[in-house]
């Protein structure tokens, strides 16, 4: 699980380097897409493998349209993981969380996955998720 937050820096490349915590979790390789809220969505082989199974499932099923499917893997970005744990992220897919290059940037577990936030912005949605929260995390014990 992909857990916690720490702020990082972009280098001129496109790289930010995961902390330490992560990198024995993604591998050697990573897959980075578009992600909801405006972020960059960073997935490891077996998330992203059960992602795009469900999205083809949905699609053969009537419940997704081709259209979505084609988007999606269009949008996706094959990054390996170097020996000091960065990863490039595409130009493209920096625009879409408004990540300028050198930026210091959000690194954000949500716990199946990575997410690369524009440092302002995650302080904002961070805020509203702690205020949904009630300040107090859930536990499984007090779902029941």
């Amino acid at each position: 699980m992909y857990v916690g937050t720490c702020e990082r820096h972009l280098d001129a490349r496109g790289r930010v380097a995961l902390p330490t915590n992560y990198r024995s979790i993604i591998g050697e390789q990573c897959y980075l897409t578009v992600g909801h809220d405006g972020c960059v969505q960073v997935m490891d082989r077996a998330t992203f493998d059960a992602l795009a199974e469900e999205i083809i499932a949905k699609v053969k099923a009537g419940e997704q349209t081709r259209a979505y499917q084609r988007a999606f893997a269009g949008s996706v970005k094959v990054s390996p993981v170097d020996k000091q744990g960065r990863v490039t992220v595409d130009a493209d897919l920096l625009a879409h969380a408004g990540i300028e290059s050198r930026a210091t940037v959000t690194v954000a577990g949500a716990l199946d996955h990575i997410e690369l936030w524009d440092t302002e912005r995650w302080r904002r949605l961070d805020e509203l998720g702690r205020e949904q929260m009630g300040g107090v995390p859930l536990c499984a014990s007090h779902s029941r």
